[in-house]
């Protein structure tokens, strides 16, 4: 299993305290909504397209509207975490610069555009990774760029690390294993592996390649 897909939100970082207050100043901008959100409530949505969070938060609303107020949330933060990044999960630095010594390390995110690149420019992770992929650039789900990155770079055998159930529907969608990142937002049904400590993901594509996982 020479490829590493990774999923970004509870999985390389978590952006939300450095976010939400951002979309709460939007939203205040919008006084006729009557909306604020909390950390957690944030989190509860990270995995979703910004479409789908508007969808959650705003079902009622037009729907052009709705998607227009979500491209003001979006570029907002874009912006707020270029100027002073994410929270990296512990760790994370050490783990991606040995893997990437031996497997190639991608991204694929349900996240607005820009939203990635700022990951990846405000922590100084563009040499580490080979190629990404997001919704915000594509309009596809995380299954079709899952394939899209694989046929994009040649990559025949791959095995899929995120948080939630939605990631774990998508690795499964793109016939890849899935790693379960247990420290992060969410939950997952039948992973192929799980993570509580993304040091540990060395270990478990080892243990995946030993069982002869894509």
């Amino acid at each position: 299993m020479r490829a590493v897909i990774f999923d970004l939100d509870g999985t390389l970082w978590d952006a939300t305290g450095q976010t939400f207050a951002v979309w709460n100043a939007v939203f205040a901008r919008h006084p006729e909504i009557g909306l604020r959100v909390t950390q957690a409530e944030k989190k509860a949505l990270m995995g979703l397209t910004m479409s789908e969070i508007g969808e959650r938060l705003l079902p009622g609303m037009d729907a052009a509207a709705r998607n227009a107020l979500m491209d003001e949330c979006g570029d907002a933060e874009v912006e707020q975490l270029q100027r002073i990044g994410g929270t990296l999960y512990p760790g994370l630095r050490e783990t991606l610069k040995a893997l990437c010594e031996t497997r190639g390390l991608y991204i694929v995110s349900n996240c607005q555009d820009g939203y990635l690149q700022a990951f990846l420019t405000f922590h100084g992770f563009g040499a580490l990774f080979a190629d990404y992929e997001m919704s915000g650039r594509t309009g596809r789900g995380k299954a079709e760029n899952i394939r899209l990155l694989m046929d994009r770079n040649g990559i025949e055998a791959a095995a899929y690390v995120g948080d939630t159930q939605g990631d774990e529907r998508a690795a499964r969608g793109a016939g890849v294993p899935f790693i379960h990142a247990a420290y992060g937002f969410g939950t997952a049904q039948a992973p192929d592996a799980v993570i509580r400590d993304i040091a540990e993901l060395p270990d478990a594509l080892r243990e995946l390649d030993a069982r002869g996982g894509r």
